[in-house]
């Protein structure tokens, strides 16, 4: 695999990276040995990218991950971790809200840092922003941490381009997360542009369109049984048959191809630029080997123009987000 930079001065990592939220119970049940085993298939596989939270699985994701590093040196030594923190509990336990605050981010990067077994993160994200307080001081905040050496590189999610701008004039954004994908094309509205010009790292999660990407689609009752999905507008009826309809020339294309059309969809998101950085999640050793795929195939300008006139900008039925699932990500178009 042809490694791609972590930020315009970061480190160089596999061009797709492991999303470790699949390491919790998250989009369905999963267990540690499972997990284990994905990491076991990154560290031989060479993808070094690591992509964790604080709230995934209440820490648990982050404490497994801490106790893979422990376990094993060579991991330590190859991957790069990133996790993220700003989303937070409510304390009567009715649901979340955002705490950009210096304070509250410190405690949590030092709990990270605790269940990591590890001194620095590579990259440390604001998970959500918390719109009462500026950018330019929550780039601040993380400024410091920087100068701490508590975090090596700095980075946001799911913001706008003029958010990124403004944190960038304070310190340097390595990277921004976003949802992209052949199924969620907004971030082409502005956003893969921004980081472009700024060396900033644009790193899509769900890069698969949450199953809809590959070969074998999740199940209507299956995506029901999901706690993310189950009020998602692109799993609900009409629009889930609808979809699952609209890939099916995308999945005889990945055939004729000889490519898994979860390799194919990731293939298609490297080809939009050097700066982008893939990170699908998965519980599955067989689907992992075939997200890889992707990464190992150059397509030509035909195949790209082929795959757009099969799932062009705007096909999918639905919005990615329900009205509650858009309470934090930035609109910007």
């Amino acid at each position: 695999m042809k490694l791609r930079k972590l930020g315009q001065d970061g480190p160089a990592v596999s061009p797709v990276g492991i999303g470790a939220m699949s390491f919790t119970n998250f989009y369905g049940p999963t267990s540690e040995a499972a997990s284990v085993a994905i990491l076991d298939a990154a560290l031989e596989a060479g993808v070094t990218l690591i992509d964790t939270a604080n709230v995934y699985g209440a820490g648990s994701s982050e404490t497994l991950i801490g106790q893979y590093l422990k376990a094993n040196p060579a991991a330590k030594q190859a991957f790069k971790i990133c996790t993220k923190a700003g989303i937070t509990r409510k304390p009567d336990g009715t649901g979340n809200f955002f705490d950009n605050s210096a304070k509250h981010l410190e405690s949590e990067l030092d709990k990270s840092l605790g269940r990591l077994g590890i001194e620095a993160v590579d990259l440390f994200y604001i998970h959500r922003r918390d719109q009462s307080i500026p950018v330019e001081e929550v780039a601040h905040t993380l400024a410091g941490f920087v100068k701490a050496g508590k975090v090596k590189a700095i980075g946001f999610s799911e913001i706008a381009p003029s958010t990124l701008r403004r944190a960038h004039a304070v310190h340097p954004v390595a990277a921004v997360q976003s949802e992209y994908s052949l199924s969620a094309r907004a971030p082409e509205l502005g956003l893969t542009q921004a980081c472009a010009e700024l060396g900033t790292s644009l790193v899509a999660f769900s890069p698969v369109g949450r199953s809809l990407l590959t070969d074998e689609p999740l199940s209507f009752e299956a995506a029901q049984q999901t706690q993310f999905l189950v009020n998602n507008p692109r799993f609900l009826e009409p629009n889930y048959t609808a979809n699952i309809n609209a890939v099916v020339p995308f999945r005889q294309l990945a055939k004729e191809l000889e490519l898994p059309a979860a390799g194919l969809a990731i293939a298609w998101l490297l080809a939009q630029g050097d700066h982008i950085i893939p990170i699908p999640g998965t519980r599955s050793i067989t689907h992992f080997k075939q997200l890889l795929q992707g990464a190992n195939r150059q397509l030509t300008t035909e195949e790209l123009e082929a795959i757009n006139r099969i799932l062009p900008v705007g096909w999918t039925h639905g919005d990615r987000y329900s009205r509650q699932q858009w309470d934090g990500p930035e609109g910007y178009c």
